[in-house]
């Protein structure tokens, strides 16, 4: 489970999808949601009525992730995460890459959608994690990771590894919008502790 690690690729898939702006605001996220049998709360039970989109990720906000997920359904949150590469191998140059696996679309339920909007209830490798996140630092374009930049046969041959785009997986404005509330949580909200200085 990647936890709030996974917010931003919900955000992005929404904003990508102009079912939110950044300063959208929520209209859910002045208290605990409830949902079916289940009580879903922010990580440090302080809420924000009216926060914007770009707040929920400057404060990693589980309820305005809620409300993310809401708007985006079902339907495209399983489409992004297919896009993303959930799911699939990476194809990185290591040996015996695993996956993680989305659930078939009939087994969801609300509270599984809710959850897995801030990044609970859902499978993914770190490898899977790290580069769908470096789909939005490559302008939305995902890629193949490697390790290895040349390979030198024994014959003396070099052969140059060079970048490969998979696919496109979200408009480069979009990518843009994301990186920006990405660089915002960190000057800002409470990832402030991970800022390195200079």
């Amino acid at each position: 489970e990647p936890g709030s690690t996974f917010k931003v690729l919900v955000m992005a898939a929404a904003i990508d999808e102009k079912k939110v702006k950044p300063d959208t605001r929520c209209n859910i996220c002045s208290g605990p949601i409830t949902e079916g049998d289940y009580t879903i709360r922010t990580w440090n039970d302080k809420y924000f009525p009216h926060t914007t989109m770009r707040e929920v990720i400057i404060h990693s906000n589980n309820t305005g992730m809620v409300f993310v997920g809401r708007k985006l359904g079902l339907d495209k949150m399983i489409d992004y995460l297919n896009k993303f590469g959930i799911g699939e191998i990476t194809g990185i140059d290591l040996q015996g890459e695993t996956t993680g696996v989305i659930r078939a679309k009939n087994s969801w339920y609300p509270i599984d959608l809710a959850t897995a909007s801030f990044g609970q209830g859902i499978s993914i490798t770190p490898i899977q994690l790290a580069n769908a996140v470096n789909a939005i630092a490559n302008g939305g374009n995902l890629m193949t990771p490697y390790v290895v930049s040349q390979i030198i046969t024994e014959e003396g041959y070099e052969i140059d590894i060079k970048p490969k785009i998979k696919r496109r997986v979200l408009k480069e404005s979009t990518s843009k919008i994301i990186a920006d509330m990405m660089v915002a949580a960190v000057e800002e909200g409470e990832a402030k502790w991970t800022k390195i200085k200079n």
